[in-house]
């Protein structure tokens, strides 16, 4: 009988260090990507040649903010005679063709309500500039989506990583209403810390980073060797990377290419939102998962560690918590109906659950910290604001627990977010000096 509890209290521990030393092991090298940010600076690169390019968006009623992002693109300092606009109208209802077009754009009107998303929108685009267009000579295709505005000199950096060589390069994300509430400050800071503290590293690195929805240049030869946009699932960024990775193609990063985007302000819109991604990240994952295992081993030297790194990224992580909690939660509800009288054994539950969910919290706590005070003018907010957003920014992220469970369960439809703020980068600043004068009153 002794033997046999301590035989459970084993198994429970020995569970639980598994799950953590599983962990540490997969994702301590994201630690290191921090050190090389906080010790080293980008490399600055200059363009030898401006080259042709098309900007490819594909927008679903958008017609409150599709004018504000054509504007920013006709204002860069870049000469507008190489940029070609292409607005693809995706089974839309309301008139963003018709604004896109004032606005400057070349638009294509699509309805299809079997293939519906961005992915097939995007493959749909290309089609036509590929068969319309093939005399205009372009060398690389943009794509953002609707609701992006960029700074004026986006088009100039973006051009100078294309310019030293690379096939794909994704850039600075930031946002335009980072201080709306704690939601849409919460994706603020995640995609600023993406940006910094993962793209960033691997472009020091000089491994591959990842696109990450939008704001990212790929080479037209790329696109002519898969004939399109042939990437479709939820998740078509992440589909795009590790496809990329695996046919060892680098993504490169352009730290001074800055985009502004809009973030969701509700909870339901940020749910549908983040529950597509999920769903979407589990799809890539089965479809590529085993292909980056092996690439591991098996890709040329250059690229080996790009697959442990996109591996890492789609891996479902967040379930090794969840496992880790329900295991625990399951062993304190038996000792609770009587079915185990373990009564250490039933402790060591609780305080693993408790370690488990207090170190994810302090985790993203410290994370959203070090983001918000190294990205401190860049983020578009009041001093208050920045410091309250780094306590709930934990909460944010903690809300991913359900969304990553209901994700293994359900289907996921297609569903788009609205977009209502229409501002430009002129506002952006303003409202940038204006929160400076406020603090210093």
């Amino acid at each position: 009988m002794l033997d046999q509890f301590f035989t459970q209290i084993s198994f429970v521990d020995i569970f639980n260090f598994c799950v953590f030393l599983t962990f540490s092991i997969c994702y301590t090298y994201q630690l290191y990507y921090v050190f090389v940010v906080l010790t080293r600076r980008p490399p600055k690169r200059v363009a030898k040649k401006n080259h042709r390019f098309a900007v490819v968006v594909s927008a679903r009623n958008e017609r409150a903010v599709i004018a504000d992002l054509i504007h920013s693109i006709k204002v860069q300092n870049y000469p507008q005679e190489l940029i070609d606009v292409f607005v693809i109208a995706d089974n839309c209802t309301d008139d963003t063709a018709e604004v896109a077009r004032e606005a400057g754009a070349i638009v294509f009107p699509r309805t299809n309500a079997e293939q519906v998303g961005k992915g097939y929108a995007l493959d749909y685009g290309f089609s036509v500039i590929r068969s319309q267009y093939a005399d205009r000579g372009y060398e690389a295709y943009f794509v953002f989506d609707a609701d992006n505005v960029l700074d004026v000199n986006y088009f100039r950096e973006m051009n100078a990583t294309f310019d030293a060589g690379a096939k794909a390069s994704t850039s600075y994300r930031n946002s335009k209403n980072y201080d709306s509430n704690w939601i849409s400050a919460g994706y603020a800071v995640w995609f600023l810390r993406e940006a910094k503290f993962l793209n960033q590293a691997r472009l020091m690195l000089n491994t591959s980073c990842a696109v990450s929805g939008t704001g990212f240049f790929i080479a037209a030869d790329i696109i002519e060797k898969h004939g399109g946009w042939k990437w479709h699932l939820l998740t078509e960024d992440i589909e795009f990377s590790a496809s990329s990775i695996l046919d060892g193609v680098r993504i490169s990063y352009t730290p001074t290419a800055i985009l502004y985007d809009e973030q969701p302000i509700t909870f339901r819109d940020s749910w549908n939102q983040r529950f597509r991604w999920a769903k979407g990240f589990y799809q890539v994952f089965g479809k590529y998962g085993g292909r980056l295992a092996k690439g591991i081993v098996t890709n040329p030297k250059g690229s080996r560690f790009a697959c442990y790194d996109m591996l890492m990224t789609i891996a479902p992580g967040m379930l090794l918590t969840i496992v880790s909690v329900l295991f625990n939660a399951i062993i304190v509800v038996l000792a609770a109906t009587g079915a185990m009288s373990t009564g250490v054994m039933v402790a060591s539950s609780l305080s693993s659950i408790f370690f488990c969910l207090f170190n994810y919290l302090m985790f993203m706590f410290m994370f959203g910290v070090l983001t918000t005070f190294v990205e401190w003018d860049s983020i578009h907010s009041t001093t208050r604001k920045k410091v309250l957003y780094m306590f709930t920014f934990p909460l944010f992220m903690l809300t991913y627990v359900p969304i990553a469970l209901v994700a293994l369960v359900r289907k996921c439809q297609w569903k788009p977010i609205r977009h209502s703020i229409s501002m430009d980068v002129a506002e952006l600043s303003e409202a940038s000096r204006a929160a400076g004068k406020r603090e210093r009153v």
